[in-house]
């Protein structure tokens, strides 16, 4: 028979549920505020100032292929999801695959709902609807995952690391708006800890088993 939860495992869970539905509630409010407003003064001082970093182009280009397409929709999950098989984490496994899968969803729901229109400037293929940024909500949905398996500072500071440079190179090579990149930064974290909330007392009894 299964052990009873914890209360401080019920309290993270619920914890991330709330966190994650702020999130995805803010980002969708966010949306609305973009389709009310014609311009946003920030998205365009930001589209023209960031060719100031042109110089960064081929690392932008290099995690437009990382961080979006068949390679981020395929390749990372289910190599994150081997990795925490390989180490005896299946619980975890499962959660990155539906983290990224929930993740997407959301994103994809939110490019449906808004359908906003992408930069002129734009110097590479993407699919439609410009908000949210799915590239830097990939990016947010990995450091949550990488957080919830190993909860430790020093992971959080490269995640959040990662997402910020996903989300600056999105605007670096003008596929996305700023506020789409905040948007996206939105949705990844508040879709992936949506689904963290449902595999906290899997995850939190593994990774006590892992410890012992």
């Amino acid at each position: 028979m299964a052990a009873p939860l914890d209360d401080d495992v019920i309290t993270t869970g619920s914890q991330r549920l709330v966190i994650g539905l702020v999130l995805i509630v803010l980002a969708i409010g966010l949306g609305v505020q973009i389709t009310l407003e014609a311009d946003i003064d920030v998205d365009e001082w930001w589209n023209s100032f960031v060719d100031v970093f042109s110089f960064l182009q081929p690392l932008s280009l290099a995690l437009n292929f990382l961080g979006g397409g068949w390679f981020a929709t395929f390749v990372v999950p289910l190599g994150v999801a081997a990795i925490l098989l390989a180490v005896r984490r299946p619980w975890g496994a499962l959660f990155a695959l539906c983290a990224s899968a929930g993740s997407a969803l959301v994103v994809q729901m939110l490019k449906a709902m808004f359908g906003r229109a992408r930069p002129e400037e734009m110097i590479v293929v993407s699919d439609h609807g410009s908000y949210p940024s799915g590239h830097t909500a990939n990016a947010a949905t990995l450091a949550v995952i990488a957080v919830v398996i190993v909860p430790r500072v020093w992971v959080a500071i490269v995640g959040a690391a990662w997402v910020f440079a996903m989300a600056f190179s999105r605007t670096e090579v003008h596929a996305h708006w700023f506020t789409d990149t905040v948007g996206g930064t939105l949705a990844g974290l508040g879709g992936a800890l949506v689904v963290a909330a449902l595999f906290t007392p899997a995850l939190t009894r593994e990774r006590g088993r892992s410890g012992r």
